[in-house]
């Protein structure tokens, strides 16, 4: 038979909005807020201590039996709503004397905040998995936990039951069934917790009767009206699950008996519910629908500005990355034999979406997910091992991760973030074929020179017609990377232009080296005279100008921080470029 958890997630993931969950007291103890009762107790300690000072024991003999103590002292039944009346008598006072249960005193460091169980459960409502909350809490923890998620949701307590909407039409409903701490109609004691109004049993009904239900935090001991509708509820249309931790109260064995409920015994509330959310984001991975490019991209660029999306996002790039890696290794891409041109074609087909996801993200993010950009063009360069051979096939696996990098940089170029370009081309260091065991830097082991062999990708533009570049792997590259940019800059010329700056700043970072066998160039189109510039115009006198102690670049630690450093290997670029031809 399956595990009760097990089907509570079957059951939560195929059928999402179905089932309501019925917090109790348990799953707010966490988070240092008493329980209802407990502050009964504890006002009522508070009042026979100034009711007979002198006795040392007054208030501990009042909390064992607050009800007992207030009848015999005062000659009248204890009521909930009354206690916190008499002994703040405006309602001020009162909102100031119950706040001291529910929220945080000024300088203090934790507690009464929203438990891992709040928060799980605040999730599951954004996926569609939850709808509706009943619970018998006074507190707004789960309130605060929605919000935390970018939820407002629906709270009715009896007297909003008329001007509520409807449950479908609401994201989630909170309905506390005793109240909340911040109005003077809560139902705490025995009394109270024995009828509902008409309104509140009706709607309680309609849940019950409507809504598969997952129990979690109540005990069924004293919630006399609660325990008579969970009796009262039809023969269900969806099942129920009760989550216990610790020994079930004789109604609560009851309860699930009457209604064969799923036990799910020996959790606490936050194991019950972080647990849930973690075996349906599971069943998602398996069951979700491949998503196409553009959906992705929207997908990502909606979750950015999103700190709750944190996990979605890089779940998105790192399954992606990973689909490239599967697509581009083994049998698919074989590092030998004579299809130069159709692998090199399949690489880039293979990264089209993740291209497309890097281009739009590098360019709408503020930095907040550099390391997951860097982690994608780390992945991809494994695609070639470091003891791999040197032939042109076996090279080209890192394709890919020189695709990757370009879009990045490009990207990071077109936002105005140029600091990343630092990190992004001196980390992570690796040992590539044939460097006598020397460590390099992106800009040196992803040169496209090395990459991409010169003879190959000429002899792909002759079998097209074309003529043969000067910097055919420059060409190449900004050709193919062109569509990724058509969202992010439409301007061809911007484009290309972008394209060139990050040619040169790679290059010059590739420069920057005291082993000078390591110095090399990503010789480019960046070097003809069009591009690079002359008499005070153009890329290579425009960036002379702004290295400065305060350029970008310097600031995020390239060329260790030093202008000297960024203006010597301009000028390593700078002689390697009158070797070049310019034309």
């Amino acid at each position: 038979m399956l595990d009760a958890r097990m089907s509570l997630a079957l059951n939560v993931h195929t059928c999402p909005g179905v089932y309501a969950v019925l917090l109790g007291a348990g799953i707010s103890m966490a988070s240092g807020v008493k329980t209802g009762w407990g502050i009964v107790q504890d006002l009522m300690s508070k009042v026979a201590t100034v009711h007979d000072p002198d006795s040392p024991d007054a208030g501990a003999a009042a909390a064992a039996d607050p009800e007992g103590w207030w009848e015999k002292k005062f000659g009248e039944p204890l009521g909930y709503s009354r206690l916190p009346a008499e002994t703040a008598p405006t309602p001020a006072a009162r909102q100031a004397v119950l706040a001291g249960y529910f929220e945080p005193a000024d300088g203090e460091d934790s507690g009464k905040e929203p438990t891992a169980a709040h928060r799980a459960i605040a999730r599951l409502v954004k996926r569609g998995s939850i709808r509706v909350i009943l619970t018998t809490n006074f507190d707004r923890l789960m309130e605060r936990a929605l919000e935390g998620v970018g939820i407002s949701p629906q709270v009715v307590r009896d007297h909003q039951i008329d001007a509520m909407k409807p449950l479908a039409h609401s994201q989630v409903t909170i309905i506390k069934l005793h109240g909340d701490y911040a109005d003077l109609e809560q139902r705490n004691t025995v009394d109270e917790l024995g009828a509902y109004p008409e309104a509140q049993q009706q709607l309680l009904q309609r849940v019950l009767d409507d809504y598969g239900l997952i129990v979690c935090g109540w005990s069924a001991d004293w919630d006399k009206a609660l325990v008579r509708a969970v009796e009262g509820t039809r023969s269900r249309l969806y099942p129920m699950f009760w989550g216990q931790f610790g020994r079930m109260s004789e109604s609560a064995k009851r309860l699930t008996t009457q209604h064969s409920a799923a036990v799910i015994d020996g959790v606490t509330a936050d194991e019950m519910f972080t647990d849930l959310e973690r075996r349906v984001e599971a069943l998602d991975r398996i069951t979700v629908t491949p998503i196409t490019r553009d959906t992705a991209v929207a997908q990502l660029k909606r979750f950015l500005p999103d700190p709750v999306r944190r996990i979605e996002i890089h779940d998105l790039i790192d399954q992606t990355v990973s689909q490239v890696i599967d697509n581009s290794s083994g049998k698919r891409r074989p590092p030998t034999g004579p299809v130069f041109a159709e692998s090199i074609r399949g690489y880039r087909a293979d990264c089209d979406s993740l291209l497309h996801l890097l281009a739009n993200g590098v360019f709408h993010d503020d930095g907040t997910y550099n390391a997951l950009w860097q982690r994608v063009a780390e992945r991809l360069n494994r695609l070639r091992g470091s003891d791999a051979g040197y032939q042109d096939l076996e090279r080209l696996r890192q394709y890919p991760a020189l695709l990757a990098t370009f879009t990045m940089g490009i990207a990071a170029i077109l936002s105005r973030r140029e600091e990343f370009l630092a990190p992004l081309l001196t980390q992570p260091t690796w040992v590539p074929p044939i460097s006598n065991g020397q460590r390099q830097t992106p800009a040196m082991y992803l040169n496209p020179l090395d990459i991409i062999n010169s003879d190959s990708i000429n002899e792909v533009y002759r079998f097209h017609g074309n003529m043969p570049h000067h910097y055919p792997q420059s060409h190449w590259i900004c050709e193919e990377l062109r569509e990724p940019f058509q969202l992010v800059e439409p301007d061809d010329d911007a484009y290309r232009a972008a394209f060139h700056r990050f040619e040169f700043l790679a290059s010059m970072i590739a420069m920057d080296t005291e082993r000078r066998f390591f110095a090399r160039p990503w010789t480019g189109e960046f070097f003809l005279e069009s591009v690079w510039g002359h008499d005070g115009v153009g890329l290579a006198p425009d960036i002379t100008r702004e290295i400065n102690a305060s350029w970008p670049l310097l600031q995020a630690g390239a060329f260790g921080g030093e202008v000297e450093r960024a203006e010597k290997a301009l000028e390593a670029l700078t002689s390697a470029r009158s070797q070049r031809p310019r034309g």
